[in-house]
């Protein structure tokens, strides 16, 4: 089984947000797993964040393109052969 985890670090994440849910939300039927990570204490909310997803079908290339046109978004592949 082919295996392709995209890693998506959001700045800014009270403005960028909205539009890398937006997306997450338009392919949610390509996303195996999903996980997300961020700083967060009892006082403040951490700026920045991090989503790590496992992706699969035949939209992965359009998802990646559209993921790296976002505003905030520093995006990592990795490709795992069969």
């Amino acid at each position: 089984m082919k295996h392709t985890i995209f890693g998506i670090h959001i700045s800014h994440r009270t403005e960028n947000v909205p539009a890398l849910q937006a997306l997450l939300t338009k392919y949610g039927c390509s996303i195996r797993t999903r996980l997300g990570v961020h700083d967060a204490d009892s006082t403040e909310c951490s700026p920045s964040g991090l989503v790590l997803i496992d992706v699969i079908g035949a939209d992965v290339e359009r998802f990646y393109m559209e993921l790296s046109d976002l505003r905030g978004v520093d995006l990592q592949r990795m490709d795992f052969a069969e």
